[in-house]
Parts: C-alpha cells; structure tokens; sequence
C-alpha cells in the first residue's frame, strides 16, 4: 500500500474508498462517496485465541486489526493462487494481486431519497442574510 506493509494478516478487505464507521467489523460500516481517490484497507491478524478474544471485545480498537489508506494495493502470497471475494463472489485470483484506482472507470447511480443519506444544506440565501444584518425587513415571496 504505497510503501506500507502488512505482515501476514489472515483476511484483508480493500474497498473503494474507507469505511467512515468506526464499526465496520459489525456490518454497520459505510462509505460515504465511492469517489474519494483512494483505496481502504482493513486487515486482520489473529495469533491465537487471545487475540481473538481482543478482536472481539474491542473491534476496531484491536491491536488485530491495521486499517490504511492508499491508491495502490499489492497482495503477494507463497501460494501461485489465492482465494478472494469480488463483490460478494467467491474466485481464484494469481499472485500478486493488485487493486489500484482508475478513476471514471465505474459509475453508480443511487437514488437521492436512500436511506441513511443525510439531506444537503439549502443554499444560503446571501440578499435575505443581508437584509437581516443591516437591520431591514425579510421580504416575502409575496413581495416580490
């Protein structure tokens, strides 16, 4: 990951942009936008039950658990092959594995009203501010 390594964690999550939630090992992670311009890395490290048991107890606050940032991610592995998930698909992948970001290269399309979308500012309305500043009345629609 740009420079960074990670020694030997048994899974590793690379998504399109972080996770924003700090609980993301729940299932109640999100990403805010798709199109950040980096890639989120979460890995796990698990040596015995011990860490296990800290994996648990502290989720995302687990010395178990490294979360990273960057634009370039290479996977390497003893193995010629490794076992991935691509969108929830179970594949075989050959080593190394390398996810990096093209930008443009996919569009989505969501609806505005989804849930846990939270509703943009209105635009500021400068002249009304104004008028509020300089001690004047607030015009009306009806006013014109």
């Amino acid at each position: 990951m740009d420079g960074d390594a990670l020694d030997g964690p048994q899974a590793l999550l690379v998504s399109n942009n972080p996770y924003a939630s700090p609980d993301v090992l729940s299932g109640a992670g999100r990403r805010p936008r798709l199109d950040g311009g980096e890639l989120g890395v979460l890995a796990v490290k698990v040596e015995g039950a011990a860490h296990a048991a800290d994996l648990a107890v502290w989720g995302t606050q687990s010395q178990g658990l490294s979360a990273l940032t960057g634009r370039r991610v290479e996977v390497t592995a003893d193995a010629d092959e490794i076992p991935v998930a691509v969108d929830g698909e179970a594949l075989r992948m050959a080593t190394p594995v390398v996810c990096a970001l093209r930008p443009g290269a996919l569009r989505v399309l969501v609806p505005r009203d989804r849930p846990g979308t939270v509703a943009p500012a209105p635009p500021m309305d400068w002249r009304r501010l104004l008028r509020l500043a300089f001690g004047r009345p607030a015009r009306t629609e009806a006013d014109g």
